[in-house]
Formats: C-alpha cells, structure tokens, sequence
C-alpha cells in the first residue's frame, strides 16, 4: 500500500496540481469518483498574497477529503517554511512544493521548475520547509532545466536526503513545456536511485498508458493532469485497472451529464454568480471536447450569464441528436 509519510493512500493515483483547474469543487469531485490523492492549486508564497481572493479559494478544504494536500511556490525559503507552516495551520495535512510548473510568469519569479538549475537552493527550500512543519512534505519537479542538463536524479536525491516524503516527477524538462513526447527514462532512473514513493507523471491519458508507465519506470504510483479535465473520473478508472487488470467502462452519457450538472451548479456555489458562471466554461467545454457539436455547444454555452441558463441548457442537451459521446 502507497504512503505518505502516515497516511495510507487507498489506491496508486494522484491527481496533478493544476492551477486554474483543481480547484476544491473538482478536487472533490475527482476525489469522490476513485483518486486516490487530490492537491490544490498553487499557492504563491509571496506574503502580500496571502489575504487575496484568489489564494482565499485555493487554500480552502473539505475536511471530508483526507489526506489534505496544499501546494506552495515560491524561491525564497523563509518565505516557503512561512507560507508551509500557515497552511497547515488552516487544515493542510500534507504540503506539496511545486518545482514542475514551467509557466512563463512563475520561471520569471526563479519559481517553479526553474529552481531545478540551483540545485544548492533546491536544497535549501527543502530543508526548510521540512523543518517548518510536522505533516510530510512532497515535491513535484520535471526532468531537468533543459534536455541537456536533465538533473532529475539529482534532485531526487537531494529531496530524499532533505526529508521529502514523495516525489511526483513530470517527464519533460522545462523548456519542453508540454511540448514533445515525454521521456520515462528519467523517472525510471530517479526510482533505482531514491528509496521514497515517486509518482510518474505526463501524458498518462488511459488506463492502459498508466500500466505501461508503472511497467516501464518503477514508480509506486502514477499523476493525471491534464487528461482529467472532463473526465474526472479517469483516476478511479486507473486506480482500479491498477489494483485488477480490468477497466471499469466510462459512466454512460447520462451519467456523465449529471456529473457535469453536479460540478458546474457546485462552481457557482464556491465561487459565486459571477466567477462561477465564467469558470464554468472551461469545464463544460472540457467536457465536451469530444461532441460532434462541440463548438456549437461551446458557442452557446459561453453566452449564458446566469447559473441558472447554464444548468438549463445542460438539463436540455440529452434532446441533442448529436450528442452520442461526451467524453472516451
């Protein structure tokens, strides 16, 4: 059985840290259809943030989801262990240090995985932020800076040596962003080198793809990022394809509508009218991506302006004849 430091995880699937996107509604909602872990969006550690609207939604926590996992960014130290020690104040049981994000506006701050070119200040952060705090700390990083100075075991050394409960390694570098194919070896290397958990993470999009990757890199377990927008249910799919060989099949379209019901009406509760109107767009169209119709829906969808136009027009899409599939 995967562990965190002393928390027993009930299956090998995490779901990745993304900004924008695993907001609370979602984490939850993933969370309820079979992750095994879910972690909030990042969480800046610049201290005049802390009281701003957008970190006020992304340190909130459902105290019915356990283990709570709180990412942090940043590159001054003392600022990290400050920022790790206030979250875990507010409810956060595990805190998770981003060193993968390869976003143009976090790089420019030496944040993200631009500290992976320091490796003494790699060190430095780890160490404090482990000192900080009493919960396990883990780490997400990418394979290196650059394809040429891929440091990923290194640096998965220097977690292990710091005190890092587990690493989740993303296989492309940063100046590969999310372009090009994603490169196991690395993460292969950093799990015959290091004795902790390592998630494997990048482009892992089907059950099958996630076996593959555990076959072929080791990890303990595997990190769904971007495959789960409109489809949280993928990590339940491949947490139990994991744990016995068979793929449970996507819920039905129905299933899937209500799904989408349930998580756009739970926007507009978290983020009000107004915000929650908009950030549900992106979902639906997420959802959708797979529609026949789906610019059309697309269209339509993100001219509503009320919540309530919006869960009418979801309610109405079963009358749609060209709405077969919603999601693989």
């Amino acid at each position: 059985m995967l562990r965190i430091g002393s928390y027993k995880l009930p299956n090998r699937v995490a779901l990745a840290p993304m900004a924008g996107v695993t907001d609370l509604p979602f984490r939850r909602l993933c969370h309820e259809l079979g992750a095994g872990l879910v972690i909030s969006e990042m969480i800046s550690c610049n201290p005049r943030l802390r009281d701003s609207r957008k970190t006020r939604w992304r340190s909130r926590h459902d105290a019915e989801m356990e283990p709570r996992s709180v990412q942090i960014a940043g590159n001054d130290p003392a600022q990290m262990a400050a920022t790790a020690r206030h979250n875990v104040a507010g409810g956060a049981q595990i805190i998770d240090i981003n060193m993968g994000c390869p976003a143009r506006k976090v790089c420019r701050k030496a944040a993200g995985s631009a500290l992976l070119a320091d490796e003494p200040l790699v060190r430095t952060i780890l160490e404090a932020v482990v000192a900080a705090v009493d919960v396990p700390v883990t780490l997400k990083i990418r394979t290196g800076a650059t394809p040429q100075t891929r440091n990923g075991v290194t640096i998965g050394r220097i977690a292990e040596d710091a005190g890092i409960a587990a690493l989740a390694v993303h296989g492309r570098t940063r100046a590969c962003a999310f372009k090009g194919e994603v490169e196991y070896d690395t993460i292969a290397a950093i799990v015959t080198a290091t004795q902790f958990p390592v998630f494997a993470n990048g482009d892992i999009d089907s059950p099958e793809a996630a076996a593959a990757v555990i076959a072929h890199t080791g990890a303990a377990g595997v990190m769904i990022g971007r495959a789960a927008q409109g489809r949280p249910w993928l990590c339940g799919q491949i947490a139990t394809h994991l744990a016995t060989g068979v793929t449970p099949p996507a819920p039905s379209k129905m299933q899937q509508l209500a799904i989408l019901h349930r998580h756009v009406a739970q926007l507009h509760e978290f983020y009000g009218d107004f915000m929650g109107v908009r950030i549900a767009r992106k979902h639906m169209s997420w959802y959708l991506q797979h529609n026949p119709d789906y610019a059309t829906h697309r269209r339509l969808f993100n001219k509503l302006l009320l919540p309530g136009e919006q869960l009418h027009y979801i309610n109405q899409l079963p009358e749609s004849a060209n709405n077969e599939v919603l999601a693989a």
